[in-house]
């Protein structure tokens, strides 16, 4: 089984692999039944979707009368004002037939502008207070993506007390000397306020550039089982972190049976020989 560990302050030990359920998106509910089981087989006891991730939250819908008490559930908005978001916060608990969800997050907050109007007078930040107080939603993080992601969500940790951020992560990205050093930072403040801290992205080979898209992911994903392994095994190696999974179903079992072997983490010499060996570049430049 999966290792697992206290998610921040909330109170719940997740599996260190949590499953990102955008892999839902475009799959039929027959499908994504079928990925229950994988989940199920394999422990993991945390399901992060969102309200963008095309179906995600409808095929969620139908697992939850009888394993919602299985999952740590967590959800994201894009909405930037009060009552967007607080309107789309009800479509996802309709859509996922739940009547509160464990984390509800401010999705990909990385635009200065957006931000101001997310944590400003009648921004989403009063709607995600006003959804806790209510019994809506147990715990508020934050998430991005892009080489100012860790920065900005230093800044939002300065506004506001969030429970957990999400950011990717991997070797090629760590390469990048801004961005490394902004990672320890954020993660730094998350572990001096104990709160989770998410990573994606661990799985990316590159760019998909002009190739053809062959799987369900924005990137060009590793393939092999031995690659899949140095990937997650270099994330894991961070006691403090967390991995979500890949948005692609069929590679799921790959990543969930690399979690379940997890022992050590890579050296640098093993992941700069994969880097060269499987041509990968940073995702974002």
């Amino acid at each position: 089984m999966i290792a697992k560990a206290p998610f921040g302050r909330t109170g719940h030990t997740s599996t260190r692999t949590l499953f990102g359920a955008a892999a839902l998106g475009r799959v039929t509910q027959a499908e994504a039944d079928a990925t229950l089981d994988v989940l199920l087989k394999y422990g993991v006891n945390h399901i992060d979707v969102a309200a963008s991730y095309g179906d995600a939250e409808l095929r969620i819908g139908p697992w939850m009368p009888a394993h919602r008490k299985d999952f740590f559930l967590a959800t994201k908005t894009e909405k930037r004002t009060y009552q967007e978001a607080l309107d789309e916060l009800q479509r996802s608990l309709e859509r996922m037939r739940v009547d509160y969800v464990d984390l509800w997050q401010m999705h990909v907050l990385v635009d200065p502008e957006q931000w101001e109007v997310a944590m400003g007078p009648g921004g989403a930040l009063e709607a995600f207070v006003e959804a806790r107080a209510q019994g809506l939603v147990r715990f508020l993080g934050v998430t991005g993506h892009g080489l100012n992601v860790a920065r900005m969500h230093m800044r939002s940790l300065e506004r506001f007390d969030f429970d957990a951020v999400l950011l990717p992560w991997n070797y090629p990205l760590k390469q990048n000397p801004q961005y490394a050093a902004d990672f320890e930072a954020l993660v730094t403040m998350c572990r001096e306020r104990n709160v989770a801290v998410q990573t994606i992205k661990s799985l990316c080979r590159r760019p998909w550039g002009d190739r053809p898209h062959t799987r369900a992911t924005w990137y060009e994903p590793l393939e092999e089982q031995a690659d899949i392994d140095k990937a997650v095994h270099w994330v894991l190696g961070r006691p403090e972190l967390f991995l979500n999974t890949l948005s692609d179903i069929h590679l799921l079992p790959k990543v969930l049976d690399a979690a379940t072997r997890f022992t050590q983490r890579p050296t640098d010499a093993e992941m700069e020989a994969l880097v060269i060996e499987q041509e990968m570049t940073p995702l974002f430049v």
